[in-house]
């Protein structure tokens, strides 16, 4: 009889849904798995992900054949906490752009731009957990006082599923804790003067554990170790097996584009985020507010599924006839406008119709991917391959229009739930130890190449640019 192999559980709680795979520890065999959805938005009550992830749990068999467990999680997310643990307020997530004012503030109080970026490798807008934390204390300043510890997501739900009601046991990794605002990644250590001027004060305040990336930072009530976790895009990077040289484009809720790199980035300009990865390494990263909800809106005003409007998009010539779509629908991050709305531009007789509209939507989307690569590359990080994943990645026409679009090979893993992948994998490595990450193979990765159309990104940064203040 065959040794029975030890199962892990990696956790994803998204900004919509929590996904749960259970997967043999050394193999990385997908053994069963489970969802459940939670309310959207950019302010949540943690309770709902809680209850989201017992769902979820339960719809994939439970966790007591289980040998270790990991969480990846949405990133920035501030879950506010007084000294008895309990949850102050509902949580501000990365999405919600009210802070935008005091990201502003903060950067000019420790001497601009260039001096946050070299202080935590990153600009801060309002993602950052810190400009919450200064939002907070100076519209709810009854619930800053209260204050007495500020967990991330994966650091609340790891927390929660220890048991604990000792906000001392919080824990969490250098990746997730760099997306604060108030953590230096190349020291792996907490800017306490930056909360504290964030927070407009000196009062006592926890800061969760940082666990290494391969080790167990809490247990379960019945004693299942739980690693250390870590955001969202730094697990889905570990999901996918980016190293070196690599870049992830992921296109969920937000789009994404993050490359592991050896070396930290400070990028004066605030367009690259200088995240850490999972491993050690680091995740300079640029992120775009809007991307899968462009298609989704698309399909919306079509009346037509993802796989339909796909098909239509590539049944018209690149450029769409002119018509260009400049995708901030939300609000956008990168650039930082966060008040900006949508702009769809170059109608004329010949572009009215539906699919040159489903391919302006499309390129909309990817320009602005497209421009997050070449940020990364204007630092100096290294490209040799670009990874495409995400739920919007599935649809027929994104690989096509990525690659002209990027004027490169593009690589699209088979599908999965990356993050979640990525944290079953670090449950894994901190259960089976080694120097790095076990090598799973998880399927066929698809390669798809087109000829590039470096003039659709050209009319694309022109509307940027134009639109600039606006």
């Amino acid at each position: 009889m065959a040794e029975k192999q030890a199962l892990v559980a990696g956790i994803d709680s998204s900004t919509q849904s929590v996904k749960v795979v259970i997967r043999e520890a050394q193999s990385g065999e997908l053994i069963r798995e489970g969802r459940a959805s939670h309310p959207d938005g950019s302010e949540v009550d943690p309770k709902y992900w809680w209850s989201a992830m017992q769902e979820a749990i339960k719809e994939a068999g439970g966790l007591s054949d289980v040998s270790a467990i990991s969480i990846g999680a949405q990133q920035h997310g501030m879950v506010a906490l007084d000294s008895a643990g309990e949850v102050i307020r509902p949580a501000l997530l990365w999405n919600d752009t009210r802070s935008a004012k005091a990201a502003e503030d903060l950067n000019s109080q420790v001497g601009g731009n260039s001096e946050m970026a070299k202080a935590v490798g990153s600009v801060l807008v309002a993602s950052f957990t810190a400009t919450k934390v200064r939002w907070l204390a100076d519209n709810e300043p009854e619930n800053a006082k209260r204050l007495a510890a500020v967990a991330l997501p994966h650091d609340w739900l790891s927390w929660k599923l220890s048991g604990s009601k000792n906000i001392a046991d919080l824990a969490t990794d250098r990746g997730d804790a760099s997306g604060t605002g108030y953590f230096d990644a190349t020291k792996s250590a907490y800017r306490k003067d930056l909360f504290a001027s964030a927070l407009r004060s000196e009062q006592p305040i926890t800061f969760p554990r940082i666990i290494e990336p391969n080790q167990f930072g809490l247990k379960t009530e019945s004693g299942i170790p739980i690693a250390a976790g870590t955001g969202d895009n730094a697990a889905a990077a570990l999901g996918v097996g980016a190293a070196p040289g690599d870049v992830v484009v992921s296109i969920g809720t937000s789009g994404t584009a993050f490359a592991v790199s050896t070396t930290p980035t400070h990028d004066s300009s605030g367009e690259v985020a200088g995240f850490a990865d999972a491993t050690g390494h680091y995740l300079p990263l640029v992120c775009t507010l809007n991307a899968a909800r462009i298609l989704d809106a698309a399909t919306t005003i079509l009346g037509i599924p993802h796989e339909e409007l796909g098909k239509l998009a590539l049944s018209a010539n690149p450029g769409a006839n002119g018509l260009t779509l400049l995708p901030y629908f939300e609000g956008e991050r990168t650039p930082n406008r966060p008040n900006a709305t949508g702009v769809l531009s170059g109608l004329n007789l010949a572009n009215t119709n539906r699919a040159d509209y489903a391919r302006a939507m499309i390129e909309g989307m990817l320009c602005g991917l497209a421009d997050a690569v070449h940020s990364l590359e204007k630092l100096g990080v290294s490209v040799k391959r670009v990874l495409l994943v995400g739920g919007a990645a599935k649809n027929p026409a994104v690989g096509e229009i990525a690659s002209a679009l990027f004027g490169r090979e593009v690589i699209i893993p088979p599908p999965g739930e990356y993050v979640a992948n990525g944290a079953a994998k670090q449950a894994a490595w901190a259960l089976l130890g080694g120097a790095t990450p076990p090598n799973w193979n998880l399927g066929k990765v698809e390669s798809i190449t087109a000829t590039p159309t470096p003039d659709v990104l050209t009319k694309y940064r022109k509307l940027r640019d134009q639109t600039e203040g606006w």
